[in-house]
């Protein structure tokens, strides 16, 4: 529970942001710049929470998994719709690419939990 929590800040004020900034709730719906500061404060704010946990030498979970595939989701659906909409995407797809590596990364490393041998 205290990892989703942590998790989750970053989520939160990015909403916080988007709020304030463009007065919506659904960052689907702004336009391109905007998205993308929204979408780098979301990438980098829960990158930055991951590596804090990892200094402090906590485990890998599949938390972190989901948060990743979700913040992926979105970039996706937006990069879906700048397409459709014939506008350049140059930009997301680049942020896309890397965090995709980060995510097989991720997926890729090996748990520290201990299983029990029978």
């Amino acid at each position: 529970m205290k990892k989703i929590l942590f998790y989750s800040v970053p989520v939160i004020i990015s909403i916080i942001w988007l709020i304030l900034t463009q007065q919506t709730c659904n960052p689907i719906s702004i336009k391109g710049p905007e998205f993308l500061k929204f979408y780098l404060i979301l990438v980098l704010g829960f990158y930055a929470s991951v590596m804090i946990l990892k200094s402090f030498k906590e485990n890998s979970s599949k938390i972190i998994l989901y948060f990743m595939i979700l913040i992926l989701l979105l970039g996706i659906v937006k990069l879906i719709k700048g397409l459709i909409i014939g506008k350049p995407v140059g930009y997301l797809v680049m942020i896309l690419m890397v965090e995709g590596i980060i995510l097989l990364w991720q997926a890729g490393l090996p748990s520290n939990t201990k299983h029990k041998q029978i």
